[in-house]
């Protein structure tokens, strides 16, 4: 990649928008690529993006495009920040255009039927690609707003990891690199349930010793879940694991948070998805990651209270009551043998 190429951003939500405008702060050329026509154009001329992210302007870098084969075929690095329902639909008609590429995700989503993470379905349509993970505490709009930042880019591909730190890396936003893909997107996709959660104790006025208990034992469930799968507990002490689940356990800017925040407040499930008004990942990692750790059988109670709760009809009472009469298990109950 020579420092004239362009760079792709594909998908005009919050997260890929404040994406571009790292790039095009660090004096990359970005083509930010959407589906709709009439949101390219009106990013075009009124230099923001009013729908996700209103009030922050678009820099003069960024040119909002919706040709996909034109992108593909003059950008070598791509970021993909497709919800995860779209994955599939956008990149499967240009799989030929992508070997070569080095392709970054930065969806925190598992598809349903298959549990596949966003990298795994990028793999199967392109398998000549270079794929890596970004994944990390990242509110787009704090992000776009210049908060301090830290990320985590993850792929065996050490040459990609250090392409994604030198277009991204900035004053604002600090970009670190794991070989730990699988762990390090799991982490991301897992934790928007637990937000979910988080959200709806916040509505009803629990304390903070309660989301406290909830962010602890749900980073036990996402460890022991992923323990199970093979992967680096290590990994989820990290910017990826604790790190995203902080933030999106504790701030109302988080999709998933406010998700949560909206069932609390008496809205039903397709209403509060309506009020958002943008893909809460958790809703569909929920209904996966419980069938999943039924399948493995690991002992998921917050991921099964929460499953009750919105899908099954249960009252918010009648989980809180079971969750607590259950028996104690230990507090940190995945140890190392591995030399990890």
């Amino acid at each position: 990649m020579t420092a004239q190429q362009p760079i792709a951003v594909l998908g005009g939500g919050s997260f890929g928008t404040a994406i571009a405008n790292l790039l095009a702060e660090n004096g990359r050329s970005v083509r930010l690529w959407m589906r709709d026509a009439a949101q390219a154009e009106a990013m075009r001329s009124g230099h923001e993006n009013p729908r996700y992210l209103k009030g922050i302007k678009i820099l003069p870098g960024i040119e909002p495009v919706t040709d996909l084969d034109s992108t593909l075929a003059d950008c070598s690095l791509i970021f993909v920040a497709l919800p995860s329902v779209a994955l599939r639909e956008v990149l499967q008609p240009v799989a030929g255009a992508l070997a070569g590429k080095m392709l970054v995700s930065t969806t925190k989503g598992i598809e349903a039927h298959t549990f596949k993470r966003m990298s795994q379905i990028i793999e199967e349509i392109a398998p000549r690609a270079r794929i890596g993970v970004l994944s990390g505490p990242n509110l787009a709009r704090e992000v776009a707003e210049h908060a301090l930042t830290g990320t985590v880019i993850a792929s065996e591909d050490d040459d990609l990891c250090h392409q994604v730190q030198a277009a991204l890396h900035g004053r604002t936003f600090r970009v670190y690199a794991s070989r730990d893909r699988f762990g390090v997107e799991l982490g991301g996709a897992l934790k928007n349930v637990y937000a979910i959660m988080s959200g709806l104790a916040s509505s009803l006025g629990m304390g903070e010793n309660t989301k406290s208990m909830l962010i602890t034992r749900a980073l036990a469930e996402m460890t022991r879940f992923a323990v199970k799968l093979g992967a680096n507990p290590m990994t989820f002490l990290g910017l990826a694991g604790v790190g995203d689940l902080i933030v999106t356990c504790s701030s109302p800017k988080s999709r998933n948070y406010q998700v949560g925040f909206a069932l609390g407040q008496g809205l039903s499930l397709e209403e509060a998805v309506s009020r958002l008004g943008e893909v809460a990942e958790g809703v569909n990692t929920l209904r996966v990651l419980k069938a999943k750790a039924d399948e493995l059988q690991v002992y998921m109670p917050l991921v099964k209270g929460l499953h009750a709760v919105m899908f099954e009809g249960r009252r918010l009472d009648q989980v809180i009551e079971a969750l607590m009469t259950g028996d104690p298990k230990t507090d940190v109950d995945f140890i190392s043998t591995k030399g990890f």
